[in-house]
């Protein structure tokens, strides 16, 4: 079949009767001012229409066999495939697309398709060692799905999943050949079929029912994702360097881990004191125990000037069991390298207890849900005490901003403080908030 070049006429010479009658054809860019223009994207679309093509097809070949197989021997079916399958050449046009701003970790947008393609798809059945070819014309389709990018990562494409609905029913028109007669134009069949697809579609991807397609595997995924906490007790010092003039020091731990930009954990300062006892307790969230180190550093506090830094060590994650203590007596260094010659120079040693709790698995399994909520007051009980909980979990926290708040002067510097289990966090001050 041989494609014409279409009619293109100017909207001022046509009448009020043939403008009513495309109204439904205008892009919804030019009826809506929340749907943007997209032609670069048509263009984009049409060009890759080739390979996209192929590609598409690949993929409803391997969705389509279970589906077959479902039928064979059914019917007096023998065998169902596709005798020809191609979109053809002519791609969606996509007339308008609206884009969401959720201040989540996703991208979402409602594109406006249509396409009336002009694909060459045929269907083969065997039935009773007869060959029957049923032909797919003049296919028609309407459809306005959001498209979800979730779970935005800092690896390519940047996000691991997408996920599809549909926000209005679709649209599908098309005819059927069968033994070259049209059977869609048989008395109610035609409207039979079209509620049909709209039924089955509806119950599948209809929102709020969604098809999320993984696009990054689950190791890519967890890049980034925390996976336990380390908890920390820095019991004592022992022997610490002087680094007064006076012939003492003021010394303060501070614990950070590898492949961190958190701020670093600081114990309180003891005041003129070589053997100090701090015995406070700390939490760090933990990415990856197998490559992780905890860094120790002990620093002599100075009212004037920088803290001269004492000592330091560095404890591998990796040397740690699950939900086991494990306490390290370590002896400072000056420097963690060991080619610096000045690392063997005596500094005094700090004395920490270190466990690592790692988070439970998440499970879709729903027995298993059943039995998390159940066990949820014992976990809590266990967690609330001295006891460490044989799974840690993680409690995030964002705060996005405040509405209508109120202050004296004209203006506010606010801050938000969090309570939890007596635990207190404090926001950064928002200054000078009109």
């Amino acid at each position: 079949m041989q494609l014409q070049n279409p009619v293109v006429r100017p909207l001022h010479e046509m009448d009020t009767t043939t403008l009513q009658e495309i109204l439904h054809e205008i892009p919804l860019w030019v009826k809506s001012p929340d749907y943007d223009r997209v032609d670069w994207l048509n263009q984009f679309l049409l060009d890759m229409w080739p390979y996209l093509d192929k590609a598409i097809c690949k993929t409803i070949r391997i969705m389509a066999q279970p589906i077959f197989a479902e039928y064979i021997g059914k019917y007096q079916i023998e065998s169902i495939d596709f005798g020809n399958l191609s979109l053809g050449t002519l791609p969606p046009i996509i007339q308008g697309m609206k884009a969401y701003d959720t201040e989540e970790r996703e991208l979402v947008m409602e594109p406006a398709m249509k396409w009336a393609g002009n694909p060459n798809i045929t269907l083969v059945l065997k039935i009773l060692s007869l060959s029957i070819t049923v032909q797919l014309v003049d296919l028609q389709v309407f459809v306005a799905p959001r498209i979800t990018l979730k779970h935005l990562v800092p690896s390519f494409p940047c996000f691991s999943s997408m996920v599809v609905s549909l926000m209005e029913k679709p649209h599908v028109d098309f005819g059927l050949k069968v033994l070259g007669g049209d059977i869609m134009s048989i008395p109610g069949l035609y409207r039979f079929v079209q509620e049909t697809i709209k039924k089955q579609v509806s119950v599948l991807y209809h929102w709020p029912q969604t098809l999320e397609i993984p696009i990054l595997d689950a190791s890519t995924m967890a890049v980034g994702k925390p996976v336990g906490l380390l908890h920390v007790k820095v019991i004592r010092a022992i022997r610490l360097l002087k680094m007064d003039l006076i012939g003492t020091s003021d010394p303060y731990v501070k614990l950070s881990l590898s492949e961190e930009r958190l701020p670093a954990k600081k114990t309180t300062v003891k005041k003129r004191n070589l053997n100090p006892e701090w015995n406070e307790n700390f939490r760090l969230i933990v990415k990856n125990p197998q490559t992780q180190v905890l860094n120790i550093n002990v620093y002599d506090w100075d009212k004037v000037g920088a803290h001269d830094r004492i000592g330091s060590q560095v404890v591998p994650l990796k040397l740690l069991t699950p939900h086991e203590p494990k306490e390290f007596t370590l002896d400072l260094l000056k420097s963690t390298f060991t080619s610096d010659s000045h690392h063997k120079k005596p500094r005094g040693q700090i004395v920490v207890e270190l466990t690592y709790d790692h988070f439970k698995e998440d499970s879709d399994d729903s027995n298993e849900l059943l039995e998390r909520e159940r066990r949820k007051e014992n976990r809590i009980d266990r967690a609330s005490g001295n006891e460490s909980p044989s799974g840690a979990g993680l409690l995030l926290v964002t705060v996005y901003g405040a509405d209508d708040v109120e202050g004296g002067g004209g203006h506010n510097n606010p801050y938000v403080f969090i309570l939890f289990r007596g635990e207190k966090k404090k926001s950064k001050v928002s200054l000078l908030t009109f």
